[in-house]
């Protein structure tokens, strides 16, 4: 029976992504929509990070760890919207298996390490408002350095284990992938064999690389409200507000979209299914290119400093 099981498994050599191959008419609406909000992103990280750069001022934890967040998203969409804008263009929408692989790699290591460093940069806010006479000993370059580092390692070796079990399992002959990426529990229905133990896995992953950073951020986050409540200067608490906004902004846009994708319960009523994969795919498709596009408007919106260092950059024409 074994012998006849391997027999009658036939080896993935490619997935074929099917998108919104069911709604054809919103086909060249979503392709110019993603297309626009991807130069705009594309656009608002380089500045970002140009500017986290060459501006003197902007030589800090926090835009360091801003600049890091810009790499990070452009990294991420880089490695799944052009991909996706062709599959949109196109008949057909087929992906190797190792292009797979590496699209499903770099989604999870860029999602593990954006939850790090916005936990970083939590902590980074918590030093600067309750500890601010020892802020430049408690976070050095080194230390900055550091944490940033520590945490892309640390997503790195997430992606690898994670994409590695579910890039393992054997895929008997189904290679339609509901989904405009290869999301892994997308590709995970597609297995034949038992995925237990990728379950487990990411549970564990979820834990350490959502739920820690999100307690680290809500504790964080508690003792600067209960610092600022205490400052005697309306001005100096408006101050403290203003520089934790940007970041309590994206903290919400990024978590709230997470959540309601990977934590949410999932029907099972088939009549139901199909509207349940597009708001899937939807969501999916905000969390991969708006809120990376958001990014950087809301920290220039929001921050007078990263304002007057794209002017300055501007002024001295490093970006021609």
């Amino acid at each position: 029976m074994d012998d006849m099981d391997k027999n009658n498994q036939t080896f993935v050599s490619e997935f074929l992504l099917m998108g919104l191959s069911g709604y054809p008419k919103a086909k060249i609406v979503y392709f110019v929509i993603i297309l626009v909000m991807y130069l705009v992103l594309l656009t608002g990280n380089g500045v970002l990070i140009i500017a986290s750069i060459f501006d003197s001022h902007l030589h800090t934890p926090m835009y360091f760890f801003l600049g890091n967040l810009s790499f990070l998203d452009i990294c991420y969409t880089t490695s799944s919207v052009p991909s996706t804008l062709v599959s949109l263009i196109s008949k057909k929408g087929n992906i190797s298996f190792s292009g797979c692989a590496v699209q499903m790699f770099v989604g999870f290591a860029m999602g593990s390490t954006e939850c790090l460093l916005l936990g970083m940069m939590a902590f980074d806010r918590y030093v600067a408002i309750c500890n601010p006479l020892r802020y430049s000993i408690i976070m050095s370059k080194e230390v900055y350095v550091s944490m940033a580092s520590a945490s892309w390692f640390s997503g790195g070796i997430n992606s690898v284990v994670q994409t590695s079990l579910a890039m393992r399992l054997p895929f008997c002959g189904n290679n339609v992938i509901n989904h405009f990426t290869c999301e892994v529990l997308a590709v995970l229905k597609l297995a034949c064999a038992d995925i237990s133990l990728n379950i487990v896995t990411m549970a564990i992953s979820n834990m350490a690389f959502l739920v820690l950073p999100l307690l680290l951020i809500f504790f964080s986050y508690m003792f600067i409200l209960y610092t600022i409540l205490r400052m005697s200067s309306a001005t100096g608490r408006r101050k403290a507000f203003s520089t934790c906004s940007a970041h309590l902004t994206v903290v919400g846009i990024f978590y709230g979209t997470v959540f309601f994708m990977y934590a949410k319960p999932k029907s099972q009523n088939l009549t139901g299914e199909d509207k349940s994969r597009i708001s899937d795919k939807v969501i999916s498709l905000f969390y991969g290119v708006v809120t990376p596009m958001l990014n950087p408007i809301i920290y220039s919106l929001r921050n007078k400093d990263v304002k007057a260092a794209v002017k300055y950059i501007l002024k001295q024409k490093y970006i021609p």
